[in-house]
């Protein structure tokens, strides 16, 4: 009887000997972690985190198949189209000391053609670069499929996404408004502080349109010297280094080349001024609340950073003041 149970282990051992012993894992539950992309248009870079192999066994491939519209139609053809993308070469970056003149810049810089989505097949994540600006917007659904030792699986509607404008506070940040009246002795009062508002009006282009206007909308000449510096402090060349500032009757207006603008802070040897910017309205020009007409100046100042490329206007308005 123990000659049998010892014959009948040992064909057992042989036969589980001769099955193949299946390779590695591949889970059911590989994911994003959140099935919710979203891609702000224009911003220089909105990526989503990786896919979540859940236990898989390393390494594997991801491949994006099936990107199609809310109705099931394939995606526009602006996913799949190269776009111009100005980028820095690899290995240089930015110098606010150095690179004080657009031939500088340039030198530095390059012209590449990319498409808007770059998908890594390596770890799933998607990436939205400044082309992202032409995707229509809406919803999207895509597949993946994922390839590892064990095989190939598809992950059909693995996530969504969502291609949605930029709201303000993505490409606008106000750091600090006030401003004073003076008289021409330099006594100063306080004044409410302005209201400083950004409207972005085109993703192309890196131009910013500085207005300064009354508290009815009226907007200062700095043309006819409605807006003047203010002695040593910082004014909007301070920050505009790559293109001269254009005057005109109404603006302001930097061509500023490469974002964050300004790209960096203005520090002299005395003072760490920020983003500050300084201007004045001459007493001529303006009234200041109840007090008498052209008997003080108003004397705004404001800290703001734009952080993408585009066309912005952005308005400062005295709203205790009146232009004469």
């Amino acid at each position: 009887m123990k000659k049998l149970l010892y014959t009948a282990a040992g064909l057992l051992t042989i036969l589980t000997a001769c099955e193949k012993i299946e390779e590695g894992f591949l889970s059911d539950l590989v994911r994003y972690k959140d099935n919710v992309i979203q891609c702000k248009r224009g911003m220089p870079l909105v990526k989503s985190a990786p896919i979540e192999g859940d236990g898989s066994t390393p390494p594997y491939t991801f491949k994006m198949v099936n990107l199609r519209d809310a109705n099931g139609k394939a995606a526009p053809k602006e996913f799949d189209t190269e776009y111009d993308l100005v980028v820095f070469k690899e290995g240089l970056a930015f110098n606010p000391e150095t690179d004080t003149t657009l031939a500088l810049l340039n030198k530095k810089r390059e012209t590449l053609k990319v498409k808007p989505l770059i998908f890594n097949e390596k770890s799933g994540q998607i990436v939205f670069n400044r082309g992202s600006t032409h995707l229509p917007l809406g919803d999207y659904q895509f597949d993946v499929e994922m390839n590892n030792v064990k095989g190939t699986k598809l992950f059909p509607s693995i996530a969504k996404l969502q291609v949605v404008d930029p709201l303000n506070e993505d490409f606008f940040t106000l750091y600090a408004a006030a401003a004073a009246a003076a008289t021409p002795a330099e006594a100063f009062s306080d004044m409410k502080a302005p209201r400083v508002t950004c409207k972005r009006v085109s993703g192309e282009g890196a131009r910013v349109i500085l207005k300064i206007v009354d508290k009815n909308g009226v907007t200062f000449n700095p043309k006819a010297g409605e807006i003047i510096k203010r002695g040593d402090r910082p004014i909007f060349e301070t920050y505009a280094k790559f293109n001269p500032v254009i005057i005109t009757d109404t603006a302001m207006i930097c061509d500023f080349e490469v974002a964050p603008f300004p790209m960096a802070k203005y520090i002299t040897p005395a003072t760490n001024w920020g983003y500050l910017i300084y201007y004045r309205i001459p007493a001529a020009f303006i009234q200041v609340d109840e007090k008498t007409a052209k008997t003080v100046s108003a004397n705004p100042r404001f800290e703001f950073q734009l952080m993408m490329e585009g066309t912005y206007v952005v308005e400062v308005k005295l709203t205790d003041a009146i232009k004469l």
